[in-house]
């Protein structure tokens, strides 16, 4: 403990600057894209062309604030404040409930009004979820052989949040979190066959709740066969290929997307990378792909070199908090698994979103700084 300690306390050398520009080009490429997906219907609804372009832009500053404190706060500290995150955590998640103070959009209460603000706890519970979990599973006295010893308890604080996440309903957000907390008890080395058995009763539970609600399972058979209804479940589906089938491999050009004019709802968030895809083409795209892979290889080499386990799991679990987010969104405008409400990180047009996950990227930093050898 002592020697953890020690080796967290002194940073090696400065921080992982190739975090710092993927986060900073995705977030400017974000700010671009999000002006051209909304300026048309932002102009004719809202009598404003920039709305979107400037509510971005406040929360990419705030954003860019929050990570640079957190890049330079001594990771370790966190360790301290996990009672606090707890506490917090399930305060916000329980406020959802209050009348008055939960805020309700399309039958779903997942934003808290705060002073003109929105905040969604569930993005806050991702961050608070990875901490703790790196934190319970690092301890000295944590037998990681013995399920009830370790993964137990955090698949019980994991457990109460997906609950509350799932009332509100939300069960993509409830599922990306199961998922990044399984990444980071993955890394701790949880033995083959737990995670085997954790499989094995998690994906029929996932199954029941994907079934257990008509609108859920209309998603399912429209990604099964999204032609069976086009102009009702199946219709983000379609709207969303047909985007990224003209785009072909340069795009239409930036700005002249077609399915932004009322074809594809929302267009400037959980669908923006389909109007990349249109404006941008294949490589545009894929420029945005690999912009995704080279953050997420710089975070699991942070998670590889950091000083102690403690660190290690933390990186592994913030990275993943983008990979999870990233892939399931790429995968929904492809087609490629049912529609979920999970937008694209540092991209779609959001507020507690872009600000946590530029936060938790400002922690990844921080443990950038104290990572073993050099030319990591």
């Amino acid at each position: 403990m002592i020697k953890e300690r020690t080796a967290a306390k002194e940073a090696h050398h400065q921080a992982d600057t190739i975090i710092l520009f993927c986060v900073l080009i995705l977030a400017g490429f974000g700010l671009v894209m999000v002006f051209s997906a909304s300026y048309i219907s932002s102009l004719e609804m809202r009598d404003d062309a920039f709305f979107f372009l400037r509510r971005q832009a406040f929360w990419v500053v705030l954003g860019l604030v929050g990570m640079l404190l957190a890049a330079n706060f001594n990771y370790w500290k966190w360790r301290r404040l996990v009672p606090l995150l707890l506490a917090a955590n399930f305060a916000l998640l329980a406020a959802l409930r209050i009348p008055g103070v939960g805020v309700e959009v399309n039958e779903a209460t997942r934003w808290i009004s705060m002073g003109g603000l929105t905040l969604q706890p569930s993005e806050f519970s991702k961050l608070v979820l990875v901490i703790f979990t790196a934190f319970y599973l690092s301890k000295k006295n944590v037998n990681i052989h013995n399920f009830w010893e370790s993964s137990f308890v955090p698949l019980a604080v994991m457990s109460v949040t997906f609950l509350f996440i799932l009332i509100q309903p939300d069960l993509g957000t409830a599922v990306a979190l199961a998922l990044i907390t399984a990444v980071v008890i993955f890394v701790a080395g949880i033995p083959v066959g737990q995670l085997l058995a954790l499989a094995a009763l998690g994906l029929p539970l996932l199954a029941y709740l994907a079934l257990s609600e008509p609108y859920r399972m209309r998603r399912i058979f429209s990604f099964l066969d999204p032609w069976a209804d086009p102009l009702f479940s199946g219709y983000h589906i379609i709207q969303s290929l047909y985007a990224l089938g003209p785009g072909g491999l340069f795009g239409v050009g930036l700005g002249r997307s077609r399915q932004k004019l009322y074809y594809l709802p929302e267009p400037q968030n959980d669908f923006i990378f389909a109007i990349i895809g249109e404006e941008l083409g294949f490589l545009g795209a894929l420029t945005v792909m690999l912009l995704f892979f080279i953050l997420i290889w710089r975070g699991l080499i942070v998670s590889l070199t950091a000083p102690d386990v403690f660190g290690s799991l933390l990186a592994a679990g913030l990275i993943s908090i983008v990979a999870v987010q990233a892939i399931i969104n790429i995968g929904v405008v492809t087609g490629s698994i049912p529609v979920t409400g999970i937008n694209l990180p540092f991209i779609s047009a959001g507020g507690s979103s872009l600000f946590f996950t530029m936060f938790a990227m400002g922690i990844l930093m921080n443990i950038s700084r104290y990572s073993r050898g050099k030319g990591t």
